[in-house]
């Protein structure tokens, strides 16, 4: 009999190697290990104490001029330079939200009403526009505003999309992405594009799968496509990547991605649930056109109304920081133990998984681990997860938990079995996770599915 592998072994015992603050999700039970990062994070302790001193002393109103009021305005700005560094952009770029639901939907309520009026203003100016229109089935199209996306997008991106082309306001095109490599094709989306196209929304990283999608390929082929289409009098399309999932954990820079809006939240890099939205050159009607979701005090340059919530805001930029800081840490530690975690999951079950994220010639964040347990209905992904004592992870996307045994619609669109699809569970490192919680963890998946595969 061959003698057991060994579990593969890190540096430092697979803890970060810098000395800053540290923190990890508080739970009644300390015996708990916890890999539901790509849901949601803690505050780290720098966070919370920005928030607290913030609440504390700059508890004024950020629009009056005494003292108290000043400083929740300071506050403001500085934590919107420290937005702006983390993403490559200038701090008049970026605008507060409530989260990345709130920006996703700006986005997509202001590209369909500006673009919609300068499309409607020049069909009415030129008879020769609506000619060139793709004919299906030798039915002329209407002149809505045309978006294009991808099977895989986060609900707070699908959902808003569909329900604008329900109420008959967009074209909606929903490209299918690779079933080799888990990316939509650059190709497919300059195919996609019509003479009415106004906007492609593609994610930057996939929270299910940690597959990074081609955002600087895809702006270079539709910016060069633009040249053409505005010679020909058409609008440019622009170009939007919820980033939700990538900051914090990968670089991110709106420069180098090439594109118009960019979604960051707040509670997926440790800080506070609250989000922001870059735009580029905002408030130039010439570049990424933005409109209030809602009309209130004028904050926000008016592009989003409301007394600022200072406190989160201050949660934000200091989370913000520490990425810009500390962002090779947190990425090297994270791929050594996500590494680790796969290399020990492959040793104790071998051809009894199926790694669901992995794909050739895509790269993915270096936190993420999507597995299946092979073996049928007892292992469901929900049956391991209630059953585990110690690990704390998801099927999938946290939005999705009350959509019972159905398996995961992004594995099913990046070619997954059904069967196996169901089995899947997704292990998330976070940045203090280390080696000893792997092996807690492993420890408890043998017994987990030794129990279940017991069961008749």
């Amino acid at each position: 009999m061959e003698p057991k592998a060994k579990r593969p072994a890190l540096e430092n015992g697979g803890v970060p190697s810098y000395d800053g603050p540290k923190t990890t999700p508080t739970s009644p039970d300390k015996n708990t290990v916890y890999l539901d990062y790509n849901a949601t994070t803690p505050l780290e302790p720098s966070v919370l104490d920005a928030v607290y001193s913030t609440l504390k002393y700059a508890w004024g109103n950020p629009s009056s001029c005494y003292a108290e009021g000043k400083m929740a305005k300071r506050v403001i700005d500085e934590s919107r330079v420290y937005v702006s560094k983390m993403i490559n952009c200038t701090p008049n770029d970026v605008i507060f939200t409530s989260g990345g639901t709130e920006a996703n939907n700006m986005v997509f309520h202001s590209v369909q009403n500006v673009l919609k009026n300068q499309a409607d203003s020049r069909i009415n100016s030129s008879p020769i526009l609506p000619c060139q229109d793709l004919r299906e089935n030798g039915i002329h199209t209407t002149a809505l505003p045309h978006i294009i996306t991808s099977n895989i997008e986060h609900d707070s991106v699908i959902l808003p999309l569909k329900s604008l082309q329900k109420q008959g306001r967009i074209e909606l095109t929903v490209l299918p992405v690779s079933k080799e490599t888990g990316q939509i094709g650059v190709g497919d989306v300059t195919l996609a594009l019509k003479w009415n196209t106004v906007l492609v929304t593609v994610m930057l990283a996939n929270n299910e799968t940690g597959v990074i999608q081609p955002i600087p390929e895809m702006s270079k082929a539709v910016k060069t496509a633009n040249v053409a289409r505005i010679d020909k009098g058409l609008s440019a399309v622009l170009i939007h990547t919820d980033a939700a999932q990538a900051i914090g954990k990968i670089k991110v820079d709106c420069e180098e991605l090439g594109v118009d809006y960019l979604t960051i939240v707040g509670h997926k890099l440790y800080g506070p649930r609250i989000g922001a939205l870059f735009a580029h050159n905002l408030g130039s009607a010439e570049e990424a056109p933005v409109l209030p979701m809602f009309f209130g005090g004028g904050q926000e340059r008016n592009y989003r109304p409301g007394t600022e919530n200072t406190g989160m805001i201050a949660g934000l930029g200091e989370a913000c920081r520490l990425v810009v800081e500390n962002l090779q840490t947190y990425e090297k530690h994270m791929q050594e133990i996500r590494d680790y975690l796969e290399s020990c999951l492959e040793v104790e079950f071998q051809d009894k998984i199926r790694f669901n994220s992995r794909f050739s010639d895509s790269k993915r964040l270096p936190n993420t681990c999507n597995v299946s347990f092979l073996g049928g209905s007892n292992l469901r992904g929900r049956r391991i997860i209630a059953a585990a004592k110690c690990l704390q992870a998801s099927v999938g996307a946290a939005c999705h938990s009350d959509r019972g045994d159905r398996p995961s619609h992004i594995l099913l669109s990046c070619g997954i079995p059904e069967d196996v699809a169901r089995n899947a569970i997704r292990l998330s490192i976070g940045r203090y996770t280390s080696m000893k919680d792997i092996d807690n963890v492993i420890d408890d998946l043998k017994c987990v599915i030794n129990e279940l595969e017991s069961v008749s």
